[in-house]
């Protein structure tokens, strides 16, 4: 197969039926080095005093530029499709009960 034709067919991916399950997240936390971005998924429960990480993506520095920028699309068709995304407070304290890491790795 060429180059041409791969192209075409565009990256195939496989999901494992593991995977598609997916894992619920209602928290993320983001640090970075000079070198990577670390995006740890956790889960946050009322009356739990620890959120528990469900998942890790560490990106190059370059995907995770991509991601922004898909996620920005993204929420703006959502946007588009259903209407303004609310987030109810603006407060600039955390909203989970322990101290998060700050944005170096």
């Amino acid at each position: 197969m060429n180059e041409k034709n791969n192209e075409q067919q565009g990256l195939q991916l496989e999901l494992p039926q593991e995977v598609a399950q997916g894992e619920y997240a209602n928290f993320a936390i983001i640090t970075h080095s000079s070198s990577d971005f670390i995006v740890d998924f956790a889960r946050v429960l009322p009356g739990l005093p620890k959120a528990q990480v469900k998942s890790r993506v560490i990106l190059a520095p370059e995907h995770a530029k991509r991601l922004l920028a898909a996620l920005q699309e993204n929420i703006m068709r959502y946007e588009k499709e259903f209407g303004a995304i609310r987030i109810p407070s603006q407060d600039p304290s955390p909203i989970a009960p322990f101290d998060l890491p700050k944005g170096e790795a």
